[in-house]
């Protein structure tokens, strides 16, 4: 990204030692960096006066006494501080953006749900106003749970801003491009990227495009994390150095502006007469960042059997519980299967996770038909699920060669709660009424004699 390219008003970095595209690497490194030199202090965070006449400023992830793995915070280098970013609240109404806990009593959760994509719309939506809830797990007000949510776009977030005090936010593009200008610089995002922002940062965004649709899962609990590897080790999986976090790039505009903030499931909106993306000059480990699919490094039995879908996590945000996610963000990329004498698709199962399904692109192996590009599944805390007939079918008589699972991307929001239908997701969605439907092929085989039966 250059200068010359950026929206008026925007100033980015020019040049960064060891960092390309606006971006630097790694995952929760404890980043620094500044859009006009010198206005990042040196060997302290808040000095008496500041280069530029900024205002010193931090932005706090996690408590001041969090033990040093989980302790988060960003000194920011702002040109007004954020108390001149909020004014008067008026409560704003969102429809469609829901959160737990949302329980509904005329609504059913308990069973084996599946959508097509939600159809865009002529209606003017931004990024904000076009999200539509799902499912929805947990409190937010003891900041456990989640939501699911896919959102519709097709204007963009001009003089209008945007932050969530519930909840981290990962978004999930599946058509269409969005760019994402936030306190801490610009995130360019595509299909087959993942952008995570975070708890308490201004953002807004554009539609390079013209529109876009995509999922996003807003977390209520601990931030989202790598998953440990254990006997895997050093290497695999998402691997930390794919991680990009943007440089600092900040907007100086005087305009009239709104600021909307998302606080215990409600939402509220101020008038501001200037851009609340001023930071200038930035510094910590609490920042957004992004992450492109194609580079997670999938792992594999090379034997028999194949392991838990787990090798496929991503991203897991943990509870207290070791070993038991408040969500797991997990991707079902193309791979290798060279496994011999296994049943090669997941298996029929029934779990004490709950399993929202999107699918990015291409065809999903368990559900070939049905689960088409921007369709959603839901298969709740121990409800059964598995391989449609004609699925289990051919993984039963294909040959044990070395395949390739091409033109696939799936991925799974995975979550230790039950997750409760939204009106929207059980009336006005575009549920498939059929989608039973797909096990009426599973034959019963038994006969009582011994033998591999057709």
């Amino acid at each position: 990204m250059n200068e010359q390219a950026l929206p008026e008003g925007v100033v980015q970095a020019a040049s960064n030692i060891g960092v390309t595209e606006g971006y630097m690497p790694g995952f929760g490194n404890d980043f620094e960096t500044e859009a006009l030199p010198g206005a990042l202090p040196v060997g302290r965070n808040s000095p008496q006066r500041i280069e530029y006449g900024l205002y010193a400023e931090q932005l706090s992830g996690s408590p001041f006494t969090a033990p040093k793995t989980t302790l988060e915070r960003s000194w920011m280098y702002r040109i007004r501080p954020s108390v001149k970013h909020t004014n008067k609240f008026e409560k704003e109404v969102m429809p469609f953006w829901k959160t737990a806990p949302h329980v509904l009593e005329d609504v059913i959760s308990l069973g084996q749900y599946r959508w097509d994509p939600v159809p865009f719309t002529d209606e003017p939506l931004t990024f904000v106003t076009g999200m539509r809830t799902f499912t929805t797990a947990g409190d937010v007000g003891t900041q456990v749970g989640m939501a699911s949510h896919v959102y519709l776009a097709n204007t963009d977030m001009q003089d209008e801003y945007f932050y969530s005090a519930d909840s981290e936010l990962l978004i999930v593009p599946q058509n269409g491009r969005l760019k994402i200008f936030t306190e801490f610089g610009i995130i360019n995002l595509e299909p087959l990227e993942i952008c995570v922002l975070p708890r308490g940062m201004v953002f807004k965004v554009s539609l390079p495009d013209g529109q876009a649709r995509g999922f996003v899962c807003e977390n209520y609990g601990a931030r989202f994390t790598l998953p440990g590897r254990g006997p895997i080790g050093a290497n695999c999986l998402a691997n930390p150095r794919d991680f990009k976090t943007p440089v600092a790039a900040f907007e100086e505009k005087e305009t009239q502006c709104s600021v909307t903030i998302k606080w215990c499931g409600q939402f509220h909106t101020c008038k501001i007469g200037h851009s609340p993306l001023d930071v200038v000059a930035w510094h910590g480990n609490y920042a957004p960042y992004k992450y492109d699919l194609r580079t997670y490094a999938t792992i594999g039995s090379i034997s028999f059997d194949h392991p838990d879908p787990s090798i496929f996590t991503v991203l897991t945000a943990p509870t207290a519980e070791e070993g038991t996610a408040n969500i797991d963000f997990v991707i079902f990329p193309e791979r290798w299967l060279a496994n011999e004498n296994t049943f090669r698709p997941p298996w029929y199962h029934k779990n004490i996770m709950s399993e929202l399904m999107g699918n990015i692109y291409g065809v999903y192996d368990a559900k070939p038909k049905g689960f088409v590009p921007g369709g959603i599944s839901l298969h709740n805390c121990m409800l059964p699920h598995g391989p449609d007939g004609n699925a289990f079918d051919n993984a039963t008589k294909e040959s044990w060669d070395p395949v390739k699972l091409r033109n696939t991307m799936a991925f799974m929001f995975e979550t230790r709660f039950p997750q409760q239908l939204t009106k929207f997701a059980a009336k006005d969605a575009p549920l498939q009424d059929d989608y039973m439907d797909c096990w009426d092929s599973i034959e019963k085989k038994f006969d009582g004699t011994p033998g591999l039966k057709d």
